[in-house]
């Protein structure tokens, strides 16, 4: 009798075992959950991506190898990559979504009096001396401020200008 009892404990523990899927399939079930799931992407406007057909030859096999890894597998080869060449996954999408394509640098400027300060008669002076224009026409710009001073200047005159006028007291914005 207690043969019995091993015997089908035996047995109820085999067929415990033949149950379980195994590791292949769990992934292979897991994948095809995912795909049913999973809408289909939307491209986006500046998505620069290669579409499979575009993909060179020589990172197909690569690509075939990536595509069979798992998602802990996946989180493990972008540690070692991150840890290899010194970056951030993270910080690298980051930058790649800030704004697309880097912002060229500006090399114009739109010289504005925001605000005169204190010593009114030092920033007529200063804007006189930078502009060229009679005292009439200086003090006529410093009163009307905030003001256009000059527009489409290159970024090292504008600099000048507004270095000038704010070591008179004023307030200069370059736009």
């Amino acid at each position: 009798m207690a043969e019995d009892i091993k015997k089908e404990e035996k047995e109820t523990k085999e067929e415990k075992v033949e149950e379980k899927p195994t590791v292949t399939e769990a992934k292979e079930e897991v994948v095809a959950e995912a795909k049913t799931e999973a809408p289909a992407p939307v491209p986006a406007a500046e998505d620069k991506t290669p579409t499979p057909a575009e993909v060179p030859a020589k990172f197909k096999d690569f690509i075939n190898q990536i595509e069979s890894l798992s998602v802990l597998e996946l989180h493990e080869l972008v540690k070692a990559l991150e840890t290899r060449f010194g970056v951030s996954a993270q910080a690298v999408a980051v930058a790649a979504s800030a704004d697309g394509p880097a912002a060229e640098e500006k090399d114009e400027f739109n010289v504005e009096l925001t605000s005169i300060g204190d010593q009114k008669i030092q920033v007529i002076k200063a804007v006189k001396e930078v502009l060229g224009l009679g005292l009439k026409e200086a003090k006529d710009l410093v009163d009307a401020a905030p003001s256009m001073l000059k527009e489409a200047v290159k970024k090292e005159d504008a600099e000048a200008i507004k270095k000038t006028i704010e070591g008179a007291g004023g307030k200069v914005e370059l736009k």
